[in-house]
């Protein structure tokens, strides 16, 4: 039988959701046993740009900034929000000053850099989650320590299903919001009540899935124990065998890209330095 928690532990656990929506990412999170208090979100009438976190009282703060201007789908010129997103993201943190911070995006992300946390910046794909779904994302992980995560993959073979698009919920041709939330991780009878069916699909649909969440939270769990591990130098979070640099021929394409870049992001998109 264990001891009651303390509150250093408590506090250690406790989380702050940034830009939730239907908070998948917050939902991994809680399902590895963190505390996760849900921040301002426009879907819900606030917004984070008149937020102002404590400072000392979260240990964690992770975020799905708005993603639409890095989109490689995206036809229309940038508008901006994103940047400016990614700007109260970094806000938030310095104002707060946890230990850490995940913010999840899609490839085309520029970088966060906030004064005083060493960021990795790697690429996930949900199917590498267990997950049917051919879903790539981007997660900078940044820390006071500067402990990287060690990432466990088990790619997931086989049929996959067509990925989740916030866009689905307007097309005729659609899956039961049923099937489109159990592909997300959420249950079958999961509902936004109040939200119009297309408002539903896009909050939904605009979340990283449930299981991949819960390995973004198992591997910052898990940073003490693997914190001496010997990790690719491209930053994805494999492991490599002594003498080894890189885990694999797409992690040594990976740094190619990064030295013709020459101090662009892989995604070729130009590193924001939101706080110097």
């Amino acid at each position: 039988m264990t001891g009651p928690v303390t509150a250093e532990a408590a506090a250690s656990q406790l989380v702050l959701s940034i830009f939730p929506g239907a908070d998948l990412l917050g939902r991994g999170f809680e399902a590895e046993g963190f505390c996760v208090v849900r921040g301002p979100d426009l879907l819900w009438g606030s917004d984070v740009r008149r937020f102002h976190p404590p400072c000392g009282v979260f240990a964690g703060i992770i975020g799905g900034s708005p993603c639409q201007d890095f989109s490689r789908k995206r036809r229309a010129k940038p508008s901006g929000y994103g940047d400016e997103m990614i700007f109260h993201f970094a806000r938030c943190v310095t104002e707060a000053g946890p230990d850490w911070f995940l913010m999840k995006n899609v490839p085309g992300v520029p970088d966060v850099a906030v004064d005083g946390y060493t960021v990795q910046r790697f690429n996930l794909n949900a199917r590498e989650c267990g997950v049917r779904q051919n879903r790539l994302r981007t997660f900078q992980f940044g820390s006071l320590d500067g402990k990287p995560l060690v990432i466990q993959r088990e790619m997931l073979f086989g049929a996959v299903q067509p990925c989740c698009m916030a866009s689905e919920g307007k097309s005729t041709m659609r899956r039961t919001f049923a099937d489109f939330c159990e592909l997300q991780g959420l249950p079958r009878d999961f509902d936004l009540p109040g939200l119009s069916i297309a408002a539903k699909y896009a909050a939904v649909g605009n979340g990283v899935p449930v299981t991949m969440a819960r390995v973004m939270a198992t591997a910052i769990h898990r940073r003490g124990v693997t914190a001496w591990t010997r990790l690719c130098v491209c930053e994805c979070g494999r492991p490599v065998r002594r003498g080894q640099t890189l885990a694999t021929p797409a992690c040594r394409k990976r740094m190619q890209r990064r030295r013709d870049a020459s101090g662009r992001n892989d995604a070729g998109g130009v590193t924001i330095p939101l706080f110097q």
